[in-house]
């Protein structure tokens, strides 16, 4: 009888604070390394929890984004990979290009630029630069716990707040809060909006389906703090993933309206790449009773498939359950936010600060 050479999926649910089982093959690597033989899960390198920090030498820090799901805007990462761990991540296949998997790889090597603020102020004092919002999450969370360590979000907020220049951000971690001195900032010019990103009530799911996220409690309070801080504060409900969140939207709108939150979106899961082999084997693994129903569900939002790269379509999906989906969101958002107005962030503030300050005077 052969050798079992590669772990069982309760061998891999084992691995607590990890949201990948694993390291599927990277598609621009022809090569593979496996296991010749399988003892046990303390014998893969991969398979601790050990987190690798690996400086990156960017040449610049925005990218512009012409997405016709998400209109023009800059986006800017300091980190990429996310130690948060979410399985569903539409990132993860980002790792790729750096030459590392999808799996534990995005979890456990992050990258980071330590040069990103003094890019984004040369940025800034280019010639020509227009403002426009700055999504400062647009691939990774820029509050993963990383931060806490290199504080690069930080300083690209100080360099943001003292060019008056107009950000987003989108995050899953209530580490937010220790910027509020500088989002106040920002808020003074109407440059700034706050999203939390919400995904399930059930702290059992969130566990393992966003294992190193704070709880949605914790963010819950995190727009109430905000909130009252007199920031601009939204909730995104992303990703809705059919037959295993979905039905939780009425009451995550609610409970994100009497936290405060002033406005709010949703996105439909989709699993490109090595996402849709990664999240089968999740599914299967944490919860099995549900899985041929999510699996399903999934392909039948995105035309018969759990990937989807079809502008319009990918980030909403498709079809009869879909199309009640988006009732019962309309629904409730005009129960809970239709009061709400929040106006369109301010980019007339700009100004370089040694240039003089008749761009910014009429802001005031």
């Amino acid at each position: 009888m052969e050798p079992n050479l590669q772990p069982s999926a309760a061998q891999l649910a084992a691995l607590k604070g990890r949201g990948a089982g694993g390291n599927p093959a990277n598609r621009f690597d022809p090569r593979r390394f496996e296991l010749a033989e399988w003892e046990a899960i303390d014998e893969l390198p991969e398979m601790g929890h050990n987190t690798q920090f690996i400086p990156v030498q960017a040449k610049s820090i925005l990218n512009q984004v012409d997405s016709p799901d998400i209109g023009p805007a800059l986006s800017m990462n300091a980190y990429q990979g996310c130690e948060h761990g979410c399985i569903y991540c539409y990132a993860r296949p980002t790792h790729e290009y750096w030459g590392y998997s999808a799996g534990l790889d995005f979890e456990q090597r992050i990258l980071y630029k330590p040069d990103a603020p003094r890019l984004l102020e040369e940025a800034f004092r280019k010639q020509g630069h227009v403002p426009q919002t700055i999504m400062l999450s647009g691939n990774t969370d820029c509050y993963q716990p990383a931060e806490r360590k290199f504080q690069l979000t930080r300083q690209l907020l100080e360099v943001c707040a003292r060019y008056r220049h107009p950000v987003g951000i989108v995050t899953k971690n209530a580490l937010v809060l220790r910027d509020v001195d500088l989002l106040q900032e920002l808020a003074r010019f109407n440059a700034v909006r706050v999203y939390l990103s919400l995904t399930t009530l059930d702290e059992d799911l969130r566990r393992v389906l966003e294992p190193r996220t704070s709880t949605t409690r914790n963010r819950l309070k995190t727009i109430e703090a905000l909130t009252q801080a007199g920031i601009t504060t939204g909730a995104m409900f992303a990703p809705l993933i059919p037959g295993l969140n979905d039905h939780e939207l009425p009451q995550l709108m609610q409970a994100a309206a009497e936290a405060g939150a002033q406005t709010c979106g949703y996105t439909v899961v989709r699993l490109n790449g090595a996402l849709g082999p990664m999240f089968e084997d999740w599914i299967r693994t944490h919860r099995p009773n549900l899985a041929e129903k999510v699996l399903r569900r999934i392909r039948e939002a995105h035309g018969g498939q759990l990937s989807d790269s079809r502008f319009h379509t990918r980030m909403r999906g498709e079809g009869t359950r879909i199309d009640a989906l988006s009732r019962m969101y309309s629904l409730m958002h005009q129960r809970y936010f239709a009061h709400h107005n929040p106006p369109a962030v301010n980019t007339a503030a700009f100004c370089v600060p040694d240039k003089g300050r008749t761009q910014g005077l009429f802001a005031e």
